[in-house]
């Protein structure tokens, strides 16, 4: 599997830099980003925020959050939450880009990219995306990534106090399974 960074067209995907504060402010106080992200995800989005989550990347063990950058300058984030327990061959994907970016294909690229990658070095069988019912072009995004649209949880999210359904992607690895037995 290739190294950090990982060359995804017009994008890096590379690890999270203490220098990466000012874009990540830049580009991560905008509303309609927010609109799309768990709630985690402050809005307005601060320096204080940007200084919080490089510290807590910083300190990930194994590191599943990245920068994704053009240029040199980070204009989103793809990571992973890992599963555990039965979960433990699963994660979830997740990724964001700075609205100035949006429409050229970038996010597509890193998550094709990332998904391999993340299947093989985190010995994982199945990454899947859950996203929300009024976001089409992340759904277009996992589709064009070889994701599989699988379900709809109805009424399952509450975002800026609308009741949501989110749209669960997936993709899982087809060969090498592991033995359940």
């Amino acid at each position: 599997m290739p190294e950090f960074p990982l060359e995804a067209g017009p994008c890096l995907i590379r690890p999270w830099r203490r220098s990466d504060k000012s874009a990540l402010v830049k580009h991560a106080d905008n509303r309609r980003i927010w609109l799309n992200l768990r709630d985690v995800f402050p809005h307005p989005y601060t320096a204080k925020d940007a200084d919080a989550w490089l510290a807590h990347v910083a300190e990930q063990d194994p590191v599943t959050s990245f920068a994704i950058a053009m240029d040199a300058e980070a204009v989103g984030g793809i990571g992973l939450l890992l599963g555990t327990d039965i979960h433990r061959l699963s994660a979830e994907v997740g990724y964001w880009l700075g609205e100035g970016v949006w429409g050229r294909g970038i996010a597509t690229a890193a998550l094709r990219v990332f998904t391999p990658w993340a299947l093989e070095s985190f010995g994982l069988e199945r990454l899947w995306a859950g996203v929300f019912s009024t976001n089409p072009a992340s759904m277009r995004v996992l589709e064009k990534a070889g994701y599989v649209r699988e379900a709809v949880l109805r009424c399952a999210v509450v975002k800026d106090g609308d009741l949501l359904d989110q749209v669960i992607y997936a993709t899982v690895r087809l060969s090498d399974r592991p033995s359940v037995g």
